[in-house]
């Protein structure tokens, strides 16, 4: 008798806990890719960040450059090119990091990549946790020359 009755005690348990759960979260989730240059390669745009009606694009190359159309300091549009090196940090995980081609050198932050999916990747600066960076996947650069 006591047998059965720990098999229905727990059946119920068990049928509780799965009542429970919330059926309501029907949202996917995101598929986290690895950070690597092929995956990171592609055109961005910066969508997250106090660009105050300003914008910057960003297109990735697959043989470590970049370019970088923007208009932060100017009416026009500005292009900024160099390289950058992804670096794996056993604690932090993927940093990416780079300079520029013109007299402005190193990067003025190391950037950890909090999260990269086929659409969308966030930056943190690796000195400054508050320094947040989000960027999604478009197609084309409307800026480009």
């Amino acid at each position: 008798m006591n047998r059965t009755v720990k098999t229905i005690i727990l059946s119920i348990l068990s049928l509780s806990l799965y009542a429970c759960q919330d059926k309501n979260d029907t949202t996917p989730k995101e598929i986290q890719l690895e950070v690597n240059t092929n995956n990171i390669s592609g055109k961005w745009e910066l969508t997250e960040w106090n660009t105050g009606g300003t914008y910057v694009y960003l297109d990735i190359e697959r043989k470590g450059t970049y370019s970088i159309y923007q208009n932060m300091d100017t009416a026009k549009p500005r292009l900024i090119t160099g390289s950058y090196s992804i670096e794996i940090d056993q604690e932090l995980g993927a940093v990416i990091h780079g300079s520029y081609d013109h007299d402005s050198g190193l990067w003025s932050h190391r950037y950890i990549v909090k999260s990269l999916t086929s659409d969308r990747m966030e930056w943190v600066a690796k000195d400054d946790a508050s320094f947040i960076q989000v960027y999604k996947r478009v197609s084309s650069i409307p800026v480009a020359e």
